[in-house]
């Protein structure tokens, strides 16, 4: 039977890992048991996908980027190059702690930008973004724009990525897709 999706002979992809239909799997990469893939993922180079992690549709997964036990993604997130996830609190080498993982839901939409750290047991929110180099030590609302480290929310974010800028009403339009967002209290969500 012909794969549905690509991975380069380079790539290991252990048997019980479920693929999605046209994903790209490239250099170097490492595909673990008990995963679970969508379609249309892009997986770079040097990217390691360990056991029961779920990735949604259209996953972007940039280079130098581990994904490990206890990360979900849903559709359309963008993990940027040699960002990080963590799963255990108090790692010790001399202390096994692999029944100790914790879990990190990420939302639709939500973008990680290059080099940051997400340290395991928070809620990305959809469509999020979390800036370059930041390090993430709580749960961050939908279209919240978070940076530093720690990351702090200093705006809001629309689905097609650019920064909102509410007016006294509380409305913000996208300059790129005309779509229509509304502040209540601190909640952002879309009208239009």
């Amino acid at each position: 039977m012909e794969k549905e999706y690509y991975a380069h002979e380079s790539s290991i992809i252990e048997a019980g890992a479920k693929i999605g239909k046209g994903t790209k799997i490239w250099h170097f990469t490492h595909i673990m048991n008990n995963c679970e893939i969508g379609e249309n993922c892009n997986l770079g180079q040097n990217v390691v996908i360990s056991p029961d992690v779920i990735l949604g549709k259209n996953v972007k997964v940039q280079n130098n980027v581990s994904i490990f036990t206890g990360v979900i993604c849903e559709d359309d997130v963008f993990l940027g190059p040699s960002m990080v996830f963590t799963n255990v609190n108090n790692p010790r080498s001399a202390v096994v702690r692999r029944n100790q993982y914790v879990k990190t839901h990420v939302g639709k939409g939500a973008t990680i930008g290059a080099n940051a750290t997400i340290v395991c047991g928070h809620d990305i929110g959809e469509f999020s973004f979390i800036g370059a180099g930041s390090v993430v030590t709580k749960n961050v609302p939908a279209y919240a724009l978070v940076v530093g480290n720690p990351s702090k929310q200093i705006g809001w974010m629309s689905e097609y990525g650019h920064r909102l800028k509410f007016d006294a009403s509380g409305i913000a339009v996208c300059p790129e897709s005309k779509q229509e967002y509304k502040l209540e209290g601190n909640k952002v969500r879309r009208t239009k």
